[in-house]
């Protein structure tokens, strides 16, 4: 079966020439052949490097488009989140394959084609043997991350893992509904493989072991083989080049550390924008802030505003999402520290006029305005103090996107389901025992926990993980999305005259919003075949 007929060879071709490593940027390719790219060690090396430039854009896309709705859709629209506007998650007129983002199916597969390509031409490239096996193992966790993100989002999807040609494109396509055994065939293969040839130790901005093995024990966890996904984690945990950070440096200037199993790179110095290798501007740190330089109560008639655009407000927000009253409910707000680590804070008194030409300059602000577009709790994990000018929503902080914690955690669940209660325990506590500003590897008694049950379990992942890329996935893996959505996902109303999570509008959930719906545009193409994909809408 060929490829997707959205996926024009042409313009594929010219996603190899955006590569994402410096030494290619100086180089300056201008003119990149076929023949090149398929069959020189060289080549390799480009095509790699260019499926690094689109998983970036994958999942950390620069600029305010759809691109950056879908991905914001899975780390906000879970049950701890609270939206305000842009676009509606769950919405009747929204969540609908005409209107819902397209772009993680669309982006996916032509990843996945490229992918293809790689490991298929790399059979006939000569060249040293353990060079060219981290090439394409290279090609096989991406390959592989995409399959498994593709049927956790949509359920029923399409599997080819033979890359189009100038000779194929115009073959006939049969949009066959592929079986989950068909689908982790695939994704164990491409994993494993990764596992064997990838390094521990590799350079910033690549696929190590780590993340590898991270992945492979994910998709064991998607089919409850819990022995699998115990050796996997355990993998990691065990060998050491992975291990948790002091609280503040997870999210800290420098996210390039050990807890860190995968981080995308952005470098102003190296060419800005999405198809250069510097990449361009994210606005993840602008979309979840409050937007408190708007406030008007307080105000001079002469100097102005309480609060001025500063970097140490986190500067110009958007304010579309904000962590609910049910997660903010979850926190010791005393002792653990992830509560002033990870957030804003949610009393207003926090923070000080800081216009220096305000009479009440260095004081406490007064209180804002009910309207929490001006100030709610926010969440502050994505926070640029460094490179996001106060004036401006992009950021050109490096991402981090796997990380240790999340293994400690997703291990935990698969020793408890094992019986191993007290590994899983000891797991468990190591990520709350940080939080707490602790030694992660030393009893903590009054802090750790005694007993391990799924509720506990979900809370302190919801503590530690909040706003990154796997709640939605987490639950919807329980079967827990449709039920925890609709207790405790808001959609808020900005002209609300009261800030107050509970009087905003429960999620009009519907069953078959468990898989997002494939792009109309592709179940158009697809004919009659179109019929075993969006059940439900």
């Amino acid at each position: 079966m060929k490829k997707l007929r959205y996926l024009f060879f042409s313009a594929l071709l010219l996603a190899f020439t955006l590569v994402s490593c410096e030494e290619f940027l100086e180089e300056e390719i201008l003119d990149v052949s076929v023949d090149f790219i398929y069959s020189t060690p060289e080549g390799l090396e480009v095509g790699v490097n260019a499926l690094y430039n689109r998983m970036r854009v994958y999942n950390a896309p620069a600029g305010d488009n759809t691109n950056l709705q879908s991905n914001v859709f899975f780390l906000a629209a879970t049950d701890l989140g609270l939206h305000r506007t842009w676009f509606t998650p769950y919405g009747p007129s929204t969540h609908t394959p005409a209107r819902f983002p397209a772009d993680k199916w669309n982006n996916a597969y032509r990843i996945i084609d490229r992918a293809s390509a790689i490991i298929t031409s790399a059979r006939s490239v000569e060249m040293d043997e353990a060079a060219k096996n981290k090439l394409v193992a290279q090609a096989r966790v991406i390959r592989g991350e995409l399959y498994l993100d593709l049927i956790r989002m949509y359920g029923g999807i399409v599997l080819d893992t033979i890359p189009t040609t100038p000779q194929n494109i115009n073959d006939p396509v049969d949009y066959k509904r592929a079986t989950d055994e068909e689908i982790f065939g695939v994704i164990n293969s491409d994993l494993d493989f990764a596992v064997e040839h990838l390094d521990w130790q590799v350079p910033t901005g690549r696929y190590g072991k780590g993340v590898a093995i991270h992945l492979r024990g994910k998709a064991a966890m998607w089919k409850s083989d819990w022995q699998e996904a115990a050796d996997q984690f355990d993998a990691i945990i065990s060998d050491g080049t992975h291990s948790l950070v002091e609280l503040s440096q997870v999210f800290g200037a420098d996210v390039n550390h050990s807890e860190a199993l995968f981080v995308y790179q952005r470098n102003q110095s190296l060419g800005e924008g999405d198809n250069l290798a510097g990449g361009g501007g994210f606005w993840l740190g602008s979309v979840f802030n409050q937007r408190i330089y708007e406030k008007q109560s307080g105000a001079d008639p002469v100097a102005g505003n309480e609060v001025i655009l500063a970097t140490e407000y986190g500067g110009q927000a958007l304010g579309w999402f904000y962590p609910n009253n049910y997660l903010n409910s979850l926190y010791d707000k005393v002792n653990d520290k992830r509560f002033i680590t990870y957030y804003w804070p949610e009393n207003y008194t926090s923070y000080v006029v800081n216009n220096p030409q305000h009479p009440r300059f260095g004081q406490p602000i007064t209180e804002p305005e009910d309207n929490y577009r001006r100030f709610h709790w926010s969440l502050k994990k994505y926070a640029d103090f460094n490179t996001k000018l106060p004036n401006q929503d992009e950021s050109f902080k490096n991402y981090i996107y796997y990380r240790f914690a999340e293994t400690l955690l997703l291990a935990s669940e698969a020793h408890h389901n094992l019986g191993n209660s007290d590994i899983a325990l000891e797991y468990l506590n190591k990520v709350r025992r940080r939080g707490y500003g602790l030694n992660p590897n030393a009893a903590a008694p009054g802090v750790d926990f005694t007993a391990w049950d799924l509720n506990t379990y979900l809370e302190e992942s919801a503590r530690e993980l909040a706003f990154e890329n796997n709640r939605w996935f987490l639950l919807k893996r329980l079967g827990l999305l449709g039920e925890r959505i609709t207790l405790y996902y808001r959609n808020g109303d900005t002209s609300a005259a009261e800030a107050n999570d509970a009087a905003n509008s429960q999620t009009p959930w519907l069953p078959h919003y468990i898989n997002c719906p494939v792009p109309q545009s592709q179940i158009d193409i697809m004919g009659e075949s179109g019929s075993e994909f969006n059940v439900g809408y």
